[in-house]
């Protein structure tokens, strides 16, 4: 991970760099989308990791030298499975490859992320489907949008007739973790309507913001898989936190999104 910090740039407007973010993970979307098709074999996890880094790679020689164009001296993420709070200035949080290992199995579960965060806040976000075409986009203080499509999250208010989701944060998870994992889905499973189980955790929140899901949470976490989604559930008037209630920051142990009219009632299941 770098450790260069930048100071804000007026001269560039927050929406302006919003735009040429979009730009930059539909250009890399579809350089993943060429790789996309067969499933891709492996027999040990060293052949694992290097087909997963192939594809960041084939990502990353587009990102990178596109969003260092736009913010020079910004911070940048190397490991998409970091966590915790970044240092002072500015940063990009990028995921080449959300989903990766779905890509790898020719499941279409899989995105482009690229988030810019100043001061430990997400300031906009941009998440690009290539399979779809669709692009979902944040800015703090202006809403959140598919396609230029305002989106706003769930009206629900009855946990009982919801659908909620979760996510398993990485691969090697600590054993207190998975058994938090699956106490809380036994939880949901005798309080919501449907829970839906899968990776990665952007394409949850996404559905979230959208109004399709009406509750997401997760245990651990990194920042690249959280962020983006964090800001546009936020900014589709939804609340996050941990899954405790308490106000979430990269280093909570636990990440909640929910309708603003069922996240009491998921805070109650959660914390049984």
């Amino acid at each position: 991970m770098s450790e260069t910090p930048q100071t804000a740039d007026a001269a560039t407007s927050d929406a302006d760099l919003l735009d040429r973010t979009t730009i930059a993970v539909r250009a890399a979307g579809a350089a993943l989308r060429a790789r996309f098709g067969e499933v891709v074999r492996y027999q040990t996890r060293e052949e694992l990791m290097r087909a997963l880094a192939a594809n960041d790679d084939t990502a990353l020689d587009i990102l990178r030298p596109s969003l260092t164009r736009l913010r020079p001296d910004a911070g940048w993420v190397e490991d998409e499975l970091d966590g915790g709070a970044l240092p002072s200035g500015e940063w990009w949080v990028v995921d080449p490859a959300e989903g990766n290992v779905n890509h790898l199995h020719a499941l279409p579960e899989w995105a482009v992320t690229a988030t810019l965060v100043r001061e430990n806040q997400p300031v906009l976000t941009a998440v690009h489907l290539p399979l779809t075409g669709e692009t979902y986009t944040a800015l703090a203080g202006g809403g959140a949008h598919l396609d230029g499509r305002a989106l706003h999250v769930s009206p629900a208010e009855d946990l009982s007739l919801s659908i909620v989701a979760t996510s398993q944060a990485r691969p090697d998870e600590d054993e207190k973790v998975v058994r938090r994992v699956g106490s809380s889905i036994t939880a949901m499973l005798f309080d919501a309507l449907v829970v839906r189980t899968a990776v990665p955790a952007t394409l949850h929140l996404l559905n979230v913001a959208a109004g399709r899901i009406d509750a997401f949470w997760q245990f651990a976490g990194a920042r690249a898989d959280l962020l983006p989604g964090a800001l546009l559930v936020t900014e589709a008037g939804g609340r996050i936190s941990d899954a405790e209630g308490r106000p979430w920051t990269p280093r909570s142990e636990s990440f909640l999104a929910a309708a603003p009219g069922v996240h009491a009632e998921a805070v109650t299941t959660l914390s049984r």
